[in-house]
């Protein structure tokens, strides 16, 4: 089922970046920063191998791309800023339950927000599971949108730019890319947890991650 399911995926996206290249590429990323359903390491992976590598386009395309991939996901993640700012909790809770998403983990990103404010918009623009997320608290607590653009676009362009390198680079090895990655998956998101959760001690704490780490040895 799931070799079915990554075939399907492969020829759909195949198909779109065809047809319709990076513009095809920023509407998958406006619906996924807007509604967290569609995977951004598959949308961008599969755009640096097919838009760049397959079409041997020179590898500076990978920070163009990344750039417009950025200025889609703000887009996107604009919106649901929007709605939560104007529509509250009842509205977002509407929402949540329509793209099937666990109410508790909107209230849990909202305490997270209120604790570490603009730096975790930033951050977490490059966690998966925390991206599409972060947009929600982040309208709920009225924060200022141009902080909010800017904190995204950075997060975003980052994040973009990385999974854009990473499919120009490996996108022909998909196969044993998807392998590792339902073997390994759980472990990175792990990890990834731990140099989050580091990164806001540091914060607080007013020391580096470094510090941080040569003091707890």
């Amino acid at each position: 089922m799931i070799a079915e399911i990554e075939t399907l995926i492969l020829a759909t996206t195949h198909t779109l970046y065809n047809a319709w290249g990076w513009f095809g590429v920023a509407i998958l990323l406006i619906f996924e920063n807007a509604t967290g359903i569609t995977p951004s390491e598959i949308i961008l992976g599969l755009a640096g191998w097919m838009l760049i590598a397959d079409n041997q386009a020179h590898p500076s395309m990978i920070l163009i791309g990344g750039f417009y991939s950025a200025v889609s996901s703000v887009l996107g993640a604009s919106i649901t800023y929007w709605v939560a700012r104007f529509g509250g909790r009842p509205v977002i809770d509407k929402f949540a339950q329509w793209i099937r998403i666990n109410p508790t983990h909107i209230t849990n990103a909202e305490k997270q927000f209120q604790r570490w404010g603009t730096g975790l918009v930033l951050v977490g623009r490059m966690m998966p599971g925390i991206r599409t997320l972060i947009s929600i608290p982040a309208g709920l607590a009225n924060m200022p949108f141009i902080s909010f653009f800017i904190s995204t676009f950075i997060g975003a362009y980052i994040w973009c730019t990385l999974l854009i390198g990473a499919g120009y680079l490996l996108g022909v090895e998909w196969p044993l890319i998807s392998a590792y990655l339902k073997q390994y998956l759980p472990y990175l998101l792990a990890g990834g947890s731990i140099i989050l959760i580091l990164f806001f001690i540091s914060k607080r704490r007013k020391l580096p991650i470094a510090t941080y780490l040569s003091e707890s040895e």
